[in-house]
């Protein structure tokens, strides 16, 4: 038995080996970028949470703000606990750095303190300078921003601080920092000096006495200080599950997102070991029939069919899981964890060996295998070894798939779970929808292209109501549409490949399309104004003071001028911080100054039994209603000034730049309740004589000028499409790879089917088809089938492209957009599609009819 099996499974390879490398380069490509694409994640991640813990050091409890930073009046009230053997006070922030669009993150100790708990941070001077770690001019880097920088001891380092330059010396580098962590320290109070932060803490690390437990502590200090501070601080564990959550929620959706892109390729694979065995089934089915004659059981059969899939899959998946690794190390390597999304800059990740994992996705590429190959292994057994063994019984054996009500039970069921809500802020329905869909659609491609080949042949090949046959009609035209019609089944395999490579592949551009487009709307509606002038691009050290607001309205040519601040404040610690952005906006008219998402109207929305109307209008932005479930009339709580401050909800506004969230105040609410007029981005509109071009250069020679950015809306749009581009450039590759595969597959589904048919083709020669007739009926059956895979994949494609758009795309990210259609694109795919499989069909005919016409149906006689 043993002897035969390994006969039969290398004998067919041996007959049909490209079949078998496709499906076995299908499964390989899709374990290897799901693979991939999870090992970089996870490096990344690890090692972004690794180094945020390594700033941590010994510490047993943080006390962190709702605030980027609070009054340290607190340290020494936690100083002097019983329980505390240490309290190290921290100040930590982005510093801006003049011209650059990355900040360099700085933290301030007291290195008295931190030697007991954070020793890994303290610079090592030089031995000349050994009191620099308490210099007021004195900054240690990492060997990792040292060499981002390129700094060397002794070297100058200039940082933005408000609207001045704050010119530091490079004491020294830290030798213990991880390698590729970016961030410099400083004694703390000459941080709080340098940076205009002076009485300001952003955490206090403790280390407890011995004997101490650290929960218990945890939780009474915690109650004390909402006790005695309501909702002004944070207490946890460095390395506590709310900490590793809110880490992992940074990027989790994104992550989610690209590894289930990567499965689509896996998913064509399946998909292609089914049309590999299938047709491999329907090609042996007399022999299969003459091995039951002889004696072999129907379970025999079966292990046999099911081991040559497992066989495919379980090559394609070794391959897959080398390929992922030696992949993901590359990446790494040249392009570092974030893949271009930006959530784990500043970390460099080295590729990990995960043996669960690959154990997982190496079962997930056999499992895929093995389903491919279920359904011909049970239709070989199930085959009765008289009818088998007799020619022209293909057909009978796929009646079976033809079958309706498994496709419309999945699509049913398709359109029951796009309703269903997210798990764990995950789209798992919206994915389980989607594919349901595809397998749905895939099992109505029989029905489908029966019903419609039968009624293109009847039009073509009669006329009138009496059904009498055309004079006129096209015989090469009618026998392709005689075979469509009476041979669904094959049909339906050969349209299953279109239909899955197709669907996917418009799903995926319309959903990128539909993004971007919104994107780019978003942003010409969000910017009205006609220069834009900007503090510091990156980082939370740079500012504009009152006196310095007033010199930029004093401006020649300027008309008027608008303001913006924006904070960071923590309303859940398991989430990431929330933007609040005090700007002036017209209550009457807020449209004016955001995208509404209900447009203008929903501003007025107050219900009687929501917040009182007195309280000052907020606009929060699409993902923060959807986080904390917040809808027009609602009362929002914000930490501002070291007080919980209320706003009523007037609206909700859509905003792609911030995930964690976003809510808008108007300024002079926000001066009102924190007395705080500094500002970072101005808004100018000019006047009707007044140059772009002039008024920027006149802003350039204010005595602050240099350290402003101006730029006009044109500029700030195309780099927001850059940074857009290279978010999606791994998008872009798995969307170019699944067209690939998919161009792959129906080329080698289209020749299995057309090599098969031999006996056909020599049975239509003998009765007076010529050669470029039978050439010419295999054209039109490809450019048929394709045509007609390629307008019901475009409308599964839309129907899945919907489930991205308004299902999976809200629930991941919380924000919505508008449809949007890359018709040039899809149009290019559609006509590759047509080409392909059009010449495979031909180039498969003329060597299935390169031998003659009695060898081909000697088996018939």
């Amino acid at each position: 038995m043993r002897r035969l099996t390994r006969w039969l499974a290398i004998g067919e390879w041996r007959a049909h080996p490209v079949r078998a490398l496709t499906a076995i380069a299908a499964i390989a490509i899709g374990v290897a970028l799901g693979f991939a694409i999870h090992l970089v994640n996870a490096a990344a991640l690890n090692e972004f949470t690794t180094a945020v813990h390594s700033l941590s050091g010994q510490a047993d409890i943080q006390v962190s703000g709702t605030e980027a930073t609070f009054d340290e009046a607190i340290y020494p009230v936690l100083a002097r606990l019983p329980e505390a053997a240490v309290a190290s006070p921290v100040l930590e922030f982005d510093a801006s750095m003049p011209g650059a669009r990355q900040a360099l993150k700085i933290i301030g100790l007291d290195v008295f303190r931190a030697g007991f708990i954070t020793p890994d941070l303290i610079g090592a001077p030089e031995e000349d300078l050994p009191y620099d770690t308490l210099a007021d001019d004195a900054i240690f880097l990492s060997p990792a921003a040292m060499n981002w920088l390129q700094g060397r001891p002794g070297g100058e380092l200039r940082l933005q601080a408000g609207s001045k330059v704050a010119v530091l010396r490079v004491a020294g580098s830290l030798q213990r920092a991880r390698v590729g962590q970016r961030f410099a320290v400083m004694d703390i109070a000459a941080a709080q000096w340098q940076f205009q932060r002076l009485g300001k803490l952003s955490r206090v690390d403790l280390k407890l006495r011995d004997g101490v437990d650290r929960g218990a502590f945890e939780r009474s200090l915690a109650a004390r200080l909402e006790h005695d501070f309501p909702g002004r601080f944070r207490v946890g564990q460095p390395n506590d599950a709310e900490q590793e959550s809110r880490n992992a929620n940074l990027s989790r959706a994104y992550r989610v997102n690209l590894s289930v892109l990567a499965l689509v390729a896996l998913f064509t694979g399946a998909f292609l070991v089914f049309s590999s065995q299938a047709l491999s089934v329907l090609r042996r089915r007399s022999e299969f029939a003459l091995l039951r004659v002889l004696g072999l059981e129907r379970r025999q059969l079966i292990r046999q069919v099911l081991l040559e899939g497992a066989l495919l899959g379980s090559i394609g998946s070794a391959l897959g899981v080398a390929g992922g690794y030696a992949l993901a190390a590359a990446v790494l390597r040249l392009f570092g964890g974030d893949l271009g999304a930006g959530y784990f800059a500043g970390v460099q990740p080295g590729v990990q060996w995960a043996p669960v994992a690959a154990l997982c996705y190496f079962t997930l590429g056999l499992g895929v295998a093995l389903l491919g190959g279920l359904a011909p292994a049970f239709d070989a057994a199930r085959a009765r070894p008289a009818v088998a063994l007799k020619a022209g019984t293909d057909e009978t054996a796929l009646r079976p798939l033809s079958r309706p009500w498994p496709g419309l039970a999945c699509l049913a069921l398709a359109g029951g779970l796009t309703f269903a809500p997210p798990v764990l802020e995950l789209p798992i329905f919206g994915y389980l929808s989607i594919a349901l869909l595809l397998v749905g659609a895939i099992s109505l491609m029989p029905r489908l292209s029966g019903m419609t080949f039968t009624a293109l042949s009847r039009r073509t090949t009669t006329t009138g109501g009496a059904a009498r046959p055309r004079a006129d009609a096209s015989p090469v035209r009618a026998l392709a549409l005689a075979r469509l019609a009476n041979a669904s089944g094959q049909a339906g395999i050969a349209l299953g490949g279109v239909l899955a490579s197709f669907s996917l592949m418009v799903a995926m551009a319309i959903m990128v399309a539909s993004f971007r487009t919104s994107v780019d709307e978003w942003v010409l509606r969000i910017l009205p104004a006609d220069v834009y002038a900007r503090a510091a691009s990156a980082g939370a050290t740079g500012g504009l003071s009152p006196a310095e607001q007033d010199a930029l309205r004093a401006v020649p040519g300027v008309a008027r001028i608008e303001f913006l601040r924006i904070r960071s404040v923590s309303l859940a610690p398991e989430r990431a911080n929330v933007a609040v952005l005090a700007r002036d906006v017209d209550p009457a008219d807020p449209g004016r100054a955001m995208v509404l998402v209900d447009g203008p109207a929903q501003a007025a929305a107050v219900p009687s039994t929501g917040a009182p109307a007195a309280l000052p209008p907020a606009w929060v932005s699409e993902a923060m209603s959807d986080l904390y479930g917040l809808q027009p009339g609602a009362t929002l709580r914000l930490p501002l000034q070291g007080r919980q401050r209320e706003f009523r909800v007037a609206g909700v506004w859509r905003d792609y730049a911030r995930a964690g969230g976003a809510v808008i105040v108007r300024r002079s609410d926000y001066i009102d309740l924190t007395g705080d007029r500094d500002a970072g981005d101005a808004a100018i509109w000019l006047a009707k004589t007044a140059s772009a071009v002039q008024v920027q250069d006149d802003i350039r020679k204010l005595p602050f000028g240099e350290l402003l950015e101006t730029s006009v809306p044109s500029e700030i749009r195309n780099l927001t499409l850059k940074i857009f581009d290279r978010s999606f450039a791994v998008t872009y590759l798995l969307e170019a790879i699944a067209i690939v595969i998919g161009l792959f597959g129906v080329a080698a589904t289209f020749s299995a089917q057309t090599l098969a048919r031999a006996r056909e083709f020599g049975m239509l020669r003998h009765v007076g088809v010529t050669r470029g007739q039978v050439l010419g009926i295999l054209a039109l059956e490809g450019a048929a089938l394709t045509t007609l895979g390629i307008l019901a994949g475009f409308a599964l494609g839309w129907v899945i492209s919907l489930v991205l758009v308004h299902v999976i795309n809200p629930q991941s990210f919380h924000w919505t957009m508008q449809m949007h259609y890359p018709w040039p694109l899809l149009a290019t795919v559609a006509l590759a599609l047509l080409l392909s499989s059009a010449a495979t069909a031909l180039i498969a005919g003329r060597q299935a009819l390169s031998g003659g016409p009695i060898r081909a149906v000697r088996e018939d006689w």
